[in-house]
């Protein structure tokens, strides 16, 4: 376990792009991250006004969001998978496409049918966006500079969670919700310029597609995040029947792909001590973040009886704090380990999450503003280097996936995040807020221990052209 400042890497083709080109590339690939969590976040806000003008009910509308988060479910790996194959920008630029076409088609839609249709297939763009950003940052940036490269991932990532909601409500204040997509035109076609122009077009392995692995990791992930949210809502059988045929999938493709050189699901990968524990931290802590982030607003409104916008004002000091943290714990992942960064960091976030569980019934603003700081530190300091330490173990070659299964592991986990707190307002009520806090500071603990195992575990040295680090 070394704590030296990482040795100045070899400035050649394969570390890192020449200034002023890395900037260029760094804006496209910020701007595609802002337009991805933006998008999101807008369309969570804008749902009632979307199915009252589209004269849609409540249980139908809701396909708006879930049909743009089961293309990225579904496509992640196979994507990922693609951009190793073929090269990330030759996956990038044309799911920057997609999704501005998308985009312009959500704007233009008519009928909640085509709105639907038009979100799938903006979703494929984001697929495509989100599987290839980590790659591009790691070819974008030298070796020595890559903690701080993803350190301004997270600040935008933050920074556009952060103004989402209050975007989308200035939007609708003057203007109707098709100009929620719309804005998303002008944005993406600078992006797409930019990229063009300047991102690294680097070429791939060149092995044949492995269409029935992709089939089987669609299948696996839709069904088990389907079915989860299924049985957390309603508690049928047919949502623990979906999620035993996601895992029966996932069994068969692990068959089909454990001898292969490069497999879809990269196993691998996961065959790198520090790469799977570095995995399983990252479900656990968004698993632990997403139940807190979706628990809160119901423990300040419907337990503390704040109003909505109070409640969505206080909560902005967590990612607000995670964009401030992030270029700063990019900097230090770039000298440390990031198993010790990560554990003191998800230390730090449970020990905010618990503080905001013990909070009283009429607790102060400043009392719950700090809480909420807290946390965002906390999730800041571990984020970063999490994911720096994700792809730079794996082999230039395999960015791709790399950073799929980083992408995968924070769906997975917000998704479990987000079922657990269906499940417990489901079986116990609303009241039972300050319960779930408790469990997910709980998760953030045990995230921290396996964060921490990481000191321990074996690590390959990073390959030619990049410093030689432990980067535990």
């Amino acid at each position: 376990m070394k704590y030296e400042p990482i040795a100045a890497a070899r400035h050649d083709e394969a570390d890192g792009l020449p200034l002023p080109r890395r900037y260029y590339a760094a804006i496209t690939v910020w701007l595609a991250i802002a337009m991805a969590v933006l998008d999101s976040a807008i369309a969570n806000i804008a749902l009632p006004t979307i199915a009252h003008q589209l004269h849609a009910p409540p249980a139908t509308s809701i396909w708006v969001i879930n049909a743009y988060q089961l293309a990225i479910t579904v496509l992640l790996l196979p994507l990922a998978a693609m951009g190793d194959r073929i090269g990330h920008a030759r996956v990038y630029l044309p799911a920057l496409g997609v999704f501005i076409a998308g985009s312009l088609a959500c704007a233009l839609a008519r009928s909640l049918a085509m709105l639907i249709a038009a979100r799938m297939f903006q979703g494929i763009g984001a697929a495509g966006i989100m599987s290839m950003n980590s790659a591009l940052v790691r070819a974008i940036y030298p070796s020595n500079m890559l903690g701080r490269g993803m350190g301004y991932n997270a600040l935008v990532l933050s920074v556009s969670a952060a103004i989402g909601p209050t975007l989308a409500s200035l939007i609708l204040s003057f203007a109707s919700w098709p100009w929620l997509f719309a804005i998303n035109v002008p944005l993406g076609l600078a992006a797409y310029l930019f990229g063009h122009r300047c991102l690294p077009h680097s070429g791939g392995h060149g092995r044949r597609p492995d269409y029935p692995a992709a089939l089987l990791s669609a299948l696996m992930l839709a069904l088990i995040v389907f079915g989860g949210e299924s049985f957390a809502r309603t508690g049928s059988a047919s949502g623990l029947g979906l999620i035993v045929g996601g895992i029966a999938f996932g069994v068969a493709l692990v068959h089909r792909e454990w001898s292969k050189p490069a497999p879809l699901f990269p196993l691998d990968l996961l065959r790198i001590p520090i790469f799977s524990l570095s995995i399983v931290t990252s479900v656990i802590s968004f698993t632990a973040q997403m139940l807190a982030f979706v628990t809160i607003p119901f423990l300040l409104q419907s337990v503390m009886g704040l109003s909505v916008v109070r409640s969505g004002l206080l909560m902005t000091p967590w990612p607000l704090a995670v964009g401030c943290v992030g270029p700063w714990s990019g900097r230090l992942a770039d000298r440390y380990p990031a198993g010790l960064l990560g554990g003191i960091g998800l230390a730090i976030l449970a020990a905010g999450i618990f503080a905001l569980s013990a909070m009283g019934p009429h607790p102060s603003t400043v009392a719950i503003v700090w809480r909420m700081a807290l946390c965002g530190v906390g999730f800041g300091l571990f984020q970063s280097p999490n994911n720096r330490t994700m792809i730079s173990v794996a082999p230039r070659q395999r960015s791709g996936a790399a950073g799929g299964m980083l992408a995968t592991a924070r769906l997975l986990g917000q998704t479990t995040g987000a079922v657990a707190v269906a499940s417990g307002f489901h079986w116990l009520g609303v009241s039972a807020s300050a319960d779930l806090l408790r469990g997910a500071a709980a998760a953030a603990a045990v995230a921290a221990g396996i964060s921490l195992l990481r000191l321990r575990a074996p690590c390959p040295k990073e390959r030619a052209g990049e410093a030689v680090v432990d980067l535990g």
